[in-house]
């Protein structure tokens, strides 16, 4: 890839500066693609939005950015998209600061902003080492998440029409979803939830398969099915609980969509589940009573005391096989199954060897 390093101007840059929404963000008098389809959505907060421009107002330097010049004399952001926006904006009266739009200050101030000078470096190559160049550059700044980087590779009409739904702020999916996905839309964590609920995490395949596609419909419509699965099977909103945030639903449709549930049924086996201090992990209970998995409830295991009390009562004796045992080499067990109605106190402990237990839990 060649490179060449420039000297631009904010006034240069900022000239007929443009955000069109889906149709991108464009400045440089409309040969300055900012955001390419393979970049991210604007996710500067307020704090570094405005350190930019007061680095600008102090004559401190920017970090340098990188453009890529295409073959009809236009040019995209590789890096340096979010300074870039920055800058723009306040420029054409997007915000203020300390209650001073760039149209407050007087035209000494304008003329300092418009005249500072950032240095780019003008990159020309092909797809490959654009995508390449992409990725090792963008280990400053605002990292990159998995799903941004497979946004460059899979960019396309399927990808824009995604993001329309899952990558924006207040998109459909985070309006439906936002009490059950955990993250953030325009980090596209919500669109990369739906890929690996869809395509049992093979997100690239899916991408690939769907790439030069119309359109996300299918996408979409078997997220809302895997949501208004959730609604309907645990009676939400009114059963709604904090825990049901974060679970892995779609690989839970997938196996259980089909299956009969009583709503009431399980909703009085969910508050017990709730308030069992046996139960360790709350969000488990979720999986639990649709899997019959104890796994997921990670349930309260033995204190060392009652462990050393039980060993004591035994004599080191082992429950099952009769054998002796060191307490190292001996394991608590419940005398009645916790799925029994057995309790995890001393009185329900008995100590078992370790094979033993083992078998124990293999059968």
């Amino acid at each position: 890839m060649k490179i060449n390093l420039h000297e631009i101007t904010l006034r240069e840059i900022a000239l007929n500066y443009a955000d069109k929404n889906e149709e991108g963000v464009t400045g440089y008098d409309g040969k300055l693609d900012i955001r390419p389809k393979y970049q991210r959505e604007f996710v500067y907060d307020e704090k570094k939005r405005d350190a930019v421009i007061d680095t600008i107002q102090k004559e401190f330097p920017l970090n340098v950015m990188y453009w890529v010049k295409n073959g009809d004399a236009t040019f995209e952001v590789l890096d340096g998209q979010q300074r870039t926006i920055s800058f723009c904006q306040y420029i054409h009266g997007g915000f203020s600061i300390n209650n001073r739009a760039f149209y407050n200050l007087t035209e000494t101030e304008k003329e300092k902003i418009l005249n500072y000078k950032v240095m780019v470096y003008f990159c020309e190559g092909n797809d490959k080492e654009k995508l390449d160049w992409f990725k090792i550059i963008n280990i400053a700044g605002e990292k990159l998440t998995h799903q941004e980087l497979r946004n460059a590779v899979y960019t396309g009409t399927w990808l824009t029409n995604a993001k329309s739904i899952f990558s924006k702020s207040n998109c459909a999916a985070y309006l439906l979803a936002r009490d059950y996905v955990i993250g953030s839309p325009i980090r596209q964590e919500f669109l990369e939830k739906a890929l690996s609920w869809i395509n049992k995490s093979d997100i690239e395949g899916y991408m690939s398969l769907h790439q030069h596609k119309p359109n996300a419909n299918e996408l979409w419509e078997y997220f809302i099915n895997v949501i208004e699965w959730i609604q309907l099977t645990f009676g939400c909103p009114k059963n709604y609980r904090k825990e049901m945030k974060g679970i892995d639903w779609g690989a839970l449709y997938d196996c259980y969509k089909n299956e009969l549930y009583d709503v009431d049924e399980l909703e009085e086996e969910i508050v017990a589940l709730m308030t069992d201090d046996d139960v360790s992990n709350k969000k488990g209970i979720y999986p639990y009573v649709l899997t019959r998995n104890e796994k997921h409830l990670n349930i309260r295991t033995f204190t060392e005391n009652q462990k050393r009390t039980a060993y004591e009562k035994q004599k080191g004796i082992c429950a099952k096989c009769g054998k002796r045992f060191e307490l190292k080499q001996m394991e608590g067990d419940h005398v009645t199954p916790w799925s029994k109605g057995g309790k995890t106190n001393a009185d329900n402990c008995q100590m078992l060897c370790k094979e033993c237990n083992r078998r124990k839990s293999d059968i």
